[in-house]
């Protein structure tokens, strides 16, 4: 009975973040997935280099979950934002700029170490991916720093 209500209950919170967070629920689950791939194929370059180690694991995991803990700060932020311009009368649509910014900034931080990985497996990476991948990242960081000046 306690499992059905517990359950019951972490459904109805995730189902009314993805209704709050809509725009979000996509990105937020391509990073996650984007997280876990970089995190396997870490793990498969440390093993076929004979690096592998527990430590640098957990470390990666906690990198990991810090990398979520950015996220939140940035949708705290636009929340910030939003329920201050909602004071003055300023309606943005419930549009979450930051927290999309930050995760799309993360989704592409993960690919070029996702290639990174790959490449040092012994994989042969066209360099046109590798640079467009890293352009795509530089522009999502110069887009948030000229939204701040």
């Amino acid at each position: 009975m306690k499992e059905n209500i517990f359950r019951g209950v972490i459904a109805a919170a995730v189902a009314g973040a993805a209704a709050y967070f809509q725009e979000l629920a996509l990105p937020v689950a391509v990073l996650f997935l984007v997280m876990v791939v970089d995190y396997i194929s870490g793990m498969v370059r440390a093993w076929t280099r004979g690096e592998l180690c527990s430590r640098v694991g957990i470390m990666g995991i906690v990198k990991k979950a810090a990398y979520l803990l950015a996220v939140v700060v940035a949708i705290v932020a636009d929340w910030v934002v939003q329920t201050a311009a909602g004071q003055i009368e300023v309606d943005f649509g419930g549009f979450f700029f930051f927290g999309l910014l930050v995760t799309i900034w993360l989704v592409l931080n993960e690919c070029i170490s996702i290639l990174e990985n790959i490449s040092q497996i012994g994989v042969p990476l066209p360099s046109f991916l590798v640079a467009l991948i890293e352009k795509l990242k530089s522009t999502t960081e110069n887009k948030g720093e000229e939204l701040l000046k």
